[in-house]
């Protein structure tokens, strides 16, 4: 099974480039995130012309996370356990935190042959010492406990967090010179702290191990891509029956270039799958 995360910075803009990959690569699920519509809005007939099924996380023209998969999905959640909210209480009926404040389309959850993936954006953070920046750090707080819960219930579980976790969490991950130590959000290490947390809880980078280099963002400004100014902020986090079945990853850089990309691109991995025995097969004698 090929498994993918990418953060399209719109769909609606981008369904053609995404949707010509997803059947170029044989990609079976892709996780998505900045989608920025509501279902209604989402392109759904060119995904289904191709072979996929949609889930469909979004509330607004902001976030939005979804699902494009050709196997079956079940037990969908959207967000997880105690998932922080932020900002005021809209005007209309909006999913609200414990502290009554609107939890943002950031996460969705669905299980597909007995794996659990989820498709996860993170906050950004804006700048240290904004509410945004407290915001993010409770967030992945709060996603460290539901990782932790669910592998303290099931530790033989094939898990995976994919998404844009906007962290970079080694110095080698950032290649953009406008972010400066000690100053910027990204590279702080209140946020490696709470990546290196994630780890701590049971999830491993499963794609560094065999694409050890390479970043995955490149800001549209400053000739940045040209220079290879970017990032390595997309990520697969698998526990260890997950990482114990990867078989290959790869960054997919060729889909920063050419008219009107993402200033993501697409990460993967291959996934090997165990057939269940199947006791009804006849037997058949030589």
């Amino acid at each position: 099974m090929r498994i993918a995360t990418w953060n399209v910075n719109s769909i609606r803009t981008r369904v053609g480039r995404v949707v010509d990959w997803l059947v170029r690569e044989d990609v079976d699920v892709l996780g998505l995130q900045e989608i920025k519509c509501r279902p209604d809005q989402f392109p759904v007939e060119q995904f289904e012309a191709a072979g996929y099924d949609l889930q469909i996380h979004g509330l607004n023209q902001w976030n939005g996370v979804a699902f494009a998969s050709r196997l079956p999905m079940t037990d969908v959640e959207q967000g997880f356990a105690e998932i922080p909210g932020f900002g005021k209480p809209p005007k209309v009926e909006h999913q609200l935190d414990g502290d009554g404040v609107p939890v943002e389309a950031r996460a969705l959850g669905v299980t597909i042959d007995g794996v659990r993936l989820y498709s996860l954006y993170v906050p950004n953070g804006r700048a240290i010492g904004d509410p945004h920046f407290d915001y993010k750090l409770r967030w992945l707080e709060k996603l460290r406990d539901q990782v932790a819960s669910t592998l303290a219930a099931d530790p033989d579980l094939p898990l995976a967090l994919m998404g844009d976790f906007n962290v970079a969490p080694l110095d080698e991950d950032m290649g953009d010179p406008s972010f400066v130590p000690g100053q910027s959000t990204h590279i702080s290490e209140p946020e490696r702290a709470a990546f290196r947390a994630l780890e701590d809880a049971g999830l491993s980078d499963v794609v560094r191990p065999i694409v050890p280099e390479g970043f995955t963002f490149w800001d549209y400004k400053r000739l940045r891509f040209p220079r290879n100014e970017g990032m390595r902020i997309d990520f697969i986090l698998g526990s260890a029956a997950f990482a114990d079945r990867v078989t290959d990853a790869a960054i997919h850089r060729n889909e920063r270039k050419g008219d009107s990309p993402s200033d993501h691109v697409p990460v993967a991995v291959d996934l090997e799958i165990e057939a269940e025995d199947d006791d009804d097969m006849p037997m058949i004698f030589g």
